[in-house]
């Protein structure tokens, strides 16, 4: 089975998608990213794939912002590096047999480049509506897995309870009376 992995060019995915481009052209970058990587962890989580997303830090200078609570490689570019160049260097390096390596881009030249160097490629829009498919079957399958399971309020049914309670109260009974019998016997060996 090939390993899949995915990568994601980070700015032009929040560029691309209504909810975080509107948080960015309000200045609100920060909440941005944060938003994306958080939609994206809950992706990987449900897919199994590995991800790489790359951001740019030619696009905002200085930021190498580390994201140690998600579970993916999150990479800065240096500044003298664009995340396309970035890109098409990890496509070259990780396509191959052992992999399935998709790159999420809706940059025209870097498709071009990343199809030349035999990896797959989905556009940010399409990468959302795939992440909103994913997230509609889980909920789908969760909700079947849970309903589909007996529910049981007890775990003993009537007939099991009051069979359950005569064995108590016969032991209860036959242990108070075991313990006046030991007790009559000990006065008597006294």
């Amino acid at each position: 089975m090939r390993r899949h992995i995915l990568i994601v060019d980070a700015y032009n995915v929040i560029g691309n998608w209504p909810n975080l481009a509107k948080l960015k052209a309000a200045g609100h970058l920060d909440a941005a990213r944060d938003s994306l990587l958080r939609t994206l962890a809950e992706y990987r989580a449900h897919e199994q794939a590995d991800m790489i997303v790359v951001f740019d830090a030619m696009y905002v200078p200085g930021i190498t912002q580390k994201y140690d609570q998600w579970d993916m490689r999150i990479v800065w570019t240096q500044q003298d590096q664009t995340a396309d160049s970035y890109i098409e260097r990890l496509a070259q390096e990780y396509n191959t047999p052992l992999n399935q390596l998709t790159v999420v881009t809706s940059d025209q030249a870097e498709q071009w480049t990343v199809f030349s160097r035999g990896a797959l490629r989905i556009s940010s829009r399409e990468f959302g509506q795939e992440i909103r498919r994913s997230q509609r079957e889980f909920d789908r399958d969760t909700h079947t897995r849970v309903s589909t399971q007996p529910t049981r309020n007890n775990p003993w049914d009537d007939t099991q309870l009051r069979q359950l309670r005569r064995i108590q109260r016969h032991l209860t009974r036959g242990n108070s009376g075991h313990r006046h019998c030991e007790s009559d016997q000990h006065q008597r060996l006294e």
